[in-house]
C-alpha cells in the first residue's frame, strides 16, 4: 500500500466559525477523520505545519511547505497539501521551482467551503488529491472540483463557486469524476509520467528554497503616472509589467512609458512583459507600440504564462542568478509546463 504524507497549512478546508467570521483551527487528524475512508486507499499520514488563512501565505510559508516534503521525501510515495484557495496557485508554482525535477507527486488542495459544513466540497477534493497521487505522475499539481492541474497554470478565477480554478492557456492534465481518473488526451499521449509534466528522470531532485522578493508587479491603465517607474527604479530588482493585449505600451510624447522601461533595463532591473489578457498570451512583434519595446535589450517575454507563476518564477531566478542576461535566459525557457513558446 502507497504511503502518503498529508500536510496541513489551514485555509477554508481547516476552518469554522470564530468571533469575526471563518478561522482555520482543524488539524491534520481533524481533517482526516471526515475522510476515514481515505484509509482503504493509502498508509496516510499527518503534519500540521501552520495554520493560517492563505491571505497570510507568505514565501517564508512556501519554503517551510517545501522543506517538510523534501525531509520526509524517501519516506512517501506523495504529498498532499492542503492551502487556503486565495493564494494557493501562487504557492503551487513556487514549490515547482523550489522542488526542482522532484520524481514524486505532489497534490495541493483546499476547498471553498469549509469541511465540517454542509455542503463542502473538502471531502471530494482531498479524495481526489489522494487519488491523483497514488498515480504516480511527479511533479506539482492543483487538484480542484474534480479536475487536475499543473501547478504552474492553476489560477483562482471565481470567488465563491465550487470550480474556483482554471487551467490558464494549457489542458487540464486529468478529470477524476466517481473516482475514475480520466486523462486529458494530450496527457494520456505522454502517458510516460515523466514527460507530462517535461520531467527528466536523469537529473536530480533538489531542494531550491533561495528567493529574491524585491519583485514588484504592475498593471497598466490609461492614465497611469510615469513617474511609479522612477520609484520602481530605486526600491525594487524585477518588475512584472502587464500590458494591453499582445503587448502594447504607450509611446507618446508625454506619455512615452515605453522610454521608462527602457529606463528600468538600464538600471540593472530584470523587466518582465506580460498581459492583462488571462488567455493566448503576449507578442510584442504584432504592433508598432509593442515592436519598439521588443528591440529594447534584456526585455524579458514569456509567452503565455499566468502572472503567479511569472512573480513565482522570478522571485526563484533573482533569487539564484546574479547575471541578468540568466534571469532573461531562465525566465523564457519553458519548463515544468509553465509556458508554450512554439507560437514565439
Amino acid at each position: 500500500m502507497k504511503k502518503i504524507h498529508f500536510i496541513t497549512t489551514g485555509g477554508t478546508i481547516a476552518s469554522s466559525e470564530g468571533e469575526k467570521g471563518l478561522e482555520p483551527t482543524f488539524n491534520d487528524e481533524e481533517l482526516l477523520s471526515y475522510i476515514p475512508e481515505i484509509s482503504e486507499l493509502c498508509d496516510i499520514s499527518g503534519e500540521p505545519i501552520m495554520n493560517i488563512d492563505s491571505t497570510n501565505m507568505r514565501p517564508e510559508g512556501v519554503k517551510k511547505i517545501a522543506q517538510t516534503i523534501y525531509h520526509n521525501y524517501e519516506k512517501y510515495d506523495g504529498f498532499i497539501v492542503t492551502h487556503g484557495t486565495d493564494t494557493m496557485g501562487y504557492t503551487s508554482a513556487l514549490l515547482t521551482y523550489m522542488l526542482s525535477n522532484i520524481k514524486k507527486p505532489v497534490i495541493v488542495t483546499g476547498s471553498q467551503v469549509a469541511i465540517g459544513q454542509p455542503y463542502t466540497d473538502a471531502k471530494k477534493n482531498i479524495s481526489d488529491a489522494v487519488r491523483f497521487a497514488l498515480e504516480q505522475v511527479p511533479g506539482i499539481f492543483v487538484a480542484f472540483d474534480g479536475r487536475i492541474i499543473n501547478g504552474t497554470r492553476a489560477v483562482k478565477i471565481r470567488s465563491k463557486s465550487m470550480n474556483a480554478f482554471e487551467s490558464i492557456n494549457m489542458p487540464y492534465v486529468a478529470y477524476i469524476k466517481l473516482g475514475k481518473i480520466t486523462y486529458d488526451r494530450d496527457s494520456k499521449e505522454h502517458r510516460n509520467k515523466y514527460e507530462i509534466m517535461n520531467i527528466d528522470p536523469s537529473k536530480p531532485f533538489r531542494l531550491e528554497t533561495e528567493l529574491c522578493t524585491d519583485v514588484f508587479l504592475l498593471r497598466l491603465y490609461p492614465g497611469i503616472d510615469p513617474t511609479i517607474f522612477d520609484f520602481i527604479k530605486e526600491n525594487y530588482k524585477g518588475v512584472i509589467i502587464e500590458s494591453y493585449g499582445v503587448g502594447g505600451i504607450p509611446n507618446l510624447d508625454g506619455y512615452n512609458i515605453i522610454e521608462k522601461v527602457k529606463e528600468l533595463i538600464g538600471a540593472g532591473l530584470a523587466v518582465v512583459i506580460t498581459t492583462q489578457c488571462m488567455e493566448e498570451g503576449i507578442n510584442l512583434d504584432v504592433y508598432e507600440v509593442g515592436r519598439d519595446l521588443a528591440e529594447a535589450n534584456n526585455i524579458i517575454t514569456v509567452a503565455d504564462m499566468n502572472t503567479e507563476t511569472i512573480i513565482a518564477k522570478l522571485m526563484w531566478a533573482l533569487g539564484n542568478f546574479s547575471d541578468l542576461n540568466d534571469v532573461k535566459c531562465f525566465m523564457e525557457t519553458a519548463m515544468f509546463g509553465d509556458m508554450n513558446i512554439e507560437e514565439e
